[in-house]
């Protein structure tokens, strides 16, 4: 006998249809997720290193007056090449700890801004009303919690290439 509530059965059926979805894509985004992840990390880092490189990036002014201890005509295109040289690492998921390490050692360094030039990252002194240059390094607190997710997986690839030789 059909209920006789058609919304219960509306609600019941939608949950089994999510179910279904939930079967499928969980095992497949597990499977994908930290690698997706790791290769976006490293096109961001390949990316935002050629912008330095090239002398074209919005933020080598931000840079150069963070780090002003260090030539500006040096220390851009060298952390350029940093970035790219971590980028391609993690593109090709090599040398992960060591790699992630260097990531993190760049992430941890832009928030020297907040200490060398808090004039420019934060709105009238106050920490809760950051500029946009305060946002732009403050998102890297995501790269750098996406970074430390990658790094789960160090020694289960690892075991993985193992495995298959």
């Amino acid at each position: 006998m059909a209920s006789a509530n058609p919304t219960r059965n509306l609600t019941r059926t939608a949950w089994s249809w999510v179910a279904r979805v939930d079967r499928v894509m969980i095992p497949f985004l597990r499977r994908v997720s930290v690698a997706m992840l790791r290769v976006s990390l490293g096109v961001v880092f390949v990316w935002f290193g050629l912008l330095k490189i090239f002398e074209v990036s919005p933020v080598s002014e931000l840079v150069a007056r963070t780090v002003y201890w260090v030539d500006p005509d040096i220390i851009v295109p060298v952390l350029g090449a940093f970035e790219v040289t971590v980028g391609v690492l993690l593109l090709l998921g090599r040398a992960l700890r060591l790699t992630l390490f260097l990531f993190l050692l760049q992430m941890l360094g832009t928030f020297l801004t907040f200490i060398v030039l808090p004039d420019v990252t934060f709105r009238d002194g106050n920490p809760f009303l950051l500029t946009v240059e305060g946002e732009f390094v403050v998102k890297n607190l995501v790269l750098i919690g996406a970074a430390l997710v990658v790094g789960t997986t160090v020694r289960r690839d690892k075991a993985a290439r193992r495995a298959a030789r």
